[in-house]
């Protein structure tokens, strides 16, 4: 006899739980299509596919191609490839994502008014949403240099410096952790030259400016003043001022000799003159249409022209502009065809540049001297040093020191001290562009936390040159032209610093050093 056939097998809990989910993707790609469909009503059509170009050599702004929006399977969600859904659902991502992109490099222009953007007096959220990364090399608390190493100098200047430069106690108005100074992780710090009082100010990757001055009294100090035993829990929080000077990361501060202005420069491809007194964001510098995309990673205003503003672009420009003038009068000159970082202008001999680019480069120029012809124009390459990665920040001291820091995990300090007697197309050999010293640090800074970079004192009272930089276990390092270690700041063993403060400055003269985290958290030694 014949088996008898069965005329459908059973179904499997597993077979239909996976067309369940098929049915429910379908039918969600279907509504997200149609309401997509009924904000963009018009779209555009989608422009021809340009290959991207080798890197430039000529100085010109750079225009940024649109981002296209990430690619989505069409066959797993069951669309036929020629059919009108899939043409409308591609249109609609492609606008959708220019919009996103011009939205994203957009600036905020004209003047800003101080009493417009901000201000309540208050600070920010004490929400923190960080998520820290897991930084190579990096042990948090456990220091490289302590209170033994200093016991065990022979040289008694050293000793004594290194005595005094440790000696730097903790502000003890707020904790860290309560200084929220800016929103998000912090980019660029700045210490008002004011020997009065500490003044720091904070940029922050979303272009949030936060102002602390920490002659405040904080409620451990207000709980010593009156005799209590515990602190007044009616004690104000820590004032901030915030202001929104710029729409994307803000990378440094500069401040005029007056101490009436302080300049700020940003991603946006923007300048500002912030009048401390008025209360006014003066932009002093943008390119001419909206769609240039000039990213400053650094300013610098000479010193022998308060007009003469200086910077540096994530492009591999270094540009000079008249601020007198119109920001097409500028000068922009292709120097390097990678990021260049840092730089700074030597203090007393402003003429001279020092670059630190992605392409491992430490570089000297004379700005004086302007060679090529149109479009080729550069200043006059002076001299320059190869290190084993990428070099993130050049700096000059007052001295004629130039401290770099890099990826290879060293920061290397070069003496150019005669720099005052260089002629116009002085040559610097490979000997003369030799580090003076070389110190090991760990640099690797991973994903999370901000590039370090070293800070000199621009004019220090014991005429001593030093410079700070952050340590990826939680201090923050102060060395010697020389190279010698001189501090390691740290919490005192309070467990209150809990976060890299990778942004370190010096005050222009006083021993005051600020630190800020990736949190937007202040630390501050006096």
């Amino acid at each position: 006899m014949a088996p008898v056939k069965k005329e459908k097998a059973e179904m499997s809990a597993f077979e239909r739980k996976r067309l369940e989910n098929i049915a429910t993707n379908q039918a969600m790609l279907k509504d997200l299509s149609t309401s997509a469909a009924k904000i963009m009503p018009k779209p555009v059509g989608r422009p021809k596919t340009t290959t991207k170009s080798a890197p430039r050599k000529k100085a010109a702004l750079v225009k940024r191609e649109t981002v296209r929006p990430t690619r989505t399977s069409s066959r797993l969600a069951g669309v036929d490839a020629d059919s009108e859904t899939l043409k409308r659902k591609a249109e609609v991502e492609f606008d959708y994502a220019a919009a996103q992109a011009k939205e994203k490099r957009l600036r905020v222009t004209g003047d800003l008014n101080f009493n417009d953007i901000v201000v309540d007096g208050k600070k920010f959220s004490k929400d923190d949403n960080f998520l820290s990364g897991i930084m190579r090399g990096a042990q948090p608390g456990v220091k490289t240099f302590t209170e033994d190493d200093i016991k065990e100098t022979t040289d008694e200047s050293l000793k004594a410096l290194r005595e005094r430069m440790s000696g730097l106690g903790l502000y003890e108005g707020y904790e860290p952790n309560q200084i929220k100074i800016t929103p998000e992780r912090i980019y660029a710090l700045g210490f008002h030259p004011s020997p009065e009082k500490p003044l720091i100010f904070a940029g922050d990757k979303m272009g949030n400016m936060g102002i602390f001055d920490a002659s405040q009294t904080g409620p451990e100090v207000k709980a010593e003043e009156n005799g209590d035993d515990e602190e007044d829990p009616e004690t104000p929080e820590p004032a901030i001022t915030a202001l929104k000077l710029h729409t994307r990361t803000i990378t440094s501060f500069v401040f005029p000799a007056d101490g009436n202005h302080v300049y700020s420069s940003s991603y946006d491809s923007s300048v500002r003159k912030f009048d401390l007194q008025k209360g006014v964001a003066v932009e002093i510098f943008a390119p001419s249409s909206m769609d240039e995309d000039l990213p400053i990673s650094c300013i610098q205003i000479s010193a022998s022209d308060p007009n003469m503003l200086y910077f540096t672009t994530l492009e591999g420009q270094l540009g000079r502009h008249d601020m007198r003038t119109q920001p097409s009068d500028m000068e922009l000159w292709q120097i390097r065809d990678k990021k260049i970082g840092g730089f700074s202008l030597h203090p007393l001999q402003p003429h001279l540049a020092a670059t630190a680019s992605n392409d491992k480069m430490l570089q000297i120029w004379d700005l004086r001297s302007i060679k090529g012809k149109g479009e080729s124009k550069i200043p006059a390459l002076m001299g320059e040093h190869q290190s084993r990665l990428s070099v993130s920040h050049a700096s000059w001291s007052a001295a004629g020191h130039v401290a770099t820091s890099s990826y290879d995990d060293t920061v290397k300090v070069h003496s150019f001290l005669d720099a005052g007697s260089f002629k116009v197309g002085h040559d610097l050999d490979e000997k003369a562009m030799k580090p003076t010293a070389v110190i090991k640090h760990n640099n690797q800074v991973g994903r999370w936390v901000t590039i370090l970079k070293p800070q000199w004192q621009e004019r220090p009272e014991d005429g001593i040159q030093k410079f700070v930089i952050g340590n990826m276990n939680r201090f923050v390092d102060v060395f010697s032209a020389d190279g010698e270690q001189l501090a390691q700041l740290d919490d005192g063993g309070e467990g209150t610093i809990t976060a890299v403060p990778a942004v370190a400055q010096f005050h222009s003269t006083k021993d005051w050093v600020a630190a800020g985290t990736a949190s937007g958290k202040l630390c501050l030694w006096m």
